[in-house]
């Protein structure tokens, strides 16, 4: 495994744009494009016409193999169908995402934090405050993120970890990374 640490004030800048390219072929579940959206809250307000959900308490939203939780939620849908959703978590409970990508049957995208923001139609995940994620392949953990806020593209397969815009060198590392062989990684699919 490779461990990329920040340390040095001259590395500073390079962390606020820590990118790090997966050149796995494996993408996000296609399926759950074409699956129903199951809400669950305390409290759900629909606006059927202008395609806006705002969830409270205890949220959980199921769609395809996308499960998103937290305290707090925000879904608007686009008129193409494609969803955007936003959900914070509280200080007792993170905002949590994963996803089953496509390929083998047990490999996942796994987050962590306080607010989740998924765009259904990039396909990109916001992971932000006290961030972590993960890709999983039978339940072990092949990558691993953690910052302040992290982005995936799932479409470009592309990692960023990016740290609070009030950092100073002595707050470093701010973003740390480990990341599985990827010849390896492959093969053990």
């Amino acid at each position: 495994m490779r461990m990329i640490h920040c340390r040095h004030t001259r590395i500073l800048i390079g962390c606020l744009a820590l990118g790090l390219t997966v050149a796995s072929l494996a993408r996000a579940e296609k399926a759950d494009q074409d699956k129903p959206v199951i809400l669950e809250a305390e409290k759900v307000s629909v606006n059927d016409v202008k395609q806006i959900y705002d969830l409270n308490g205890q949220v959980l939203l199921i769609k395809g193999s996308i499960i998103v939780t937290g305290e707090d939620g925000h879904i608007t849908v686009d008129p193409q169908g494609y969803e955007f959703v936003d959900v914070i978590g509280n200080p007792n409970e993170v905002a949590s995402f994963r996803q089953r990508r496509e390929g083998p049957a047990d490999e996942f995208m796994q987050g962590r934090g306080a607010q989740v923001t998924y765009d259904a139609k990039t396909e990109f995940l916001t992971i932000t405050g006290d961030a972590s994620l993960k890709r999983l392949l039978n339940m072990q953990m092949l990558d691993q993120l953690k910052g302040w806020k992290i982005e995936y593209d799932d479409v470009k397969q592309y990692y960023r970890v990016i740290p609070p815009k009030d950092a100073k060198p002595e707050d470093l590392p701010l973003a740390r990374a480990i990341l599985s062989p990827r010849r390896k990684a492959t093969l053990e699919k």
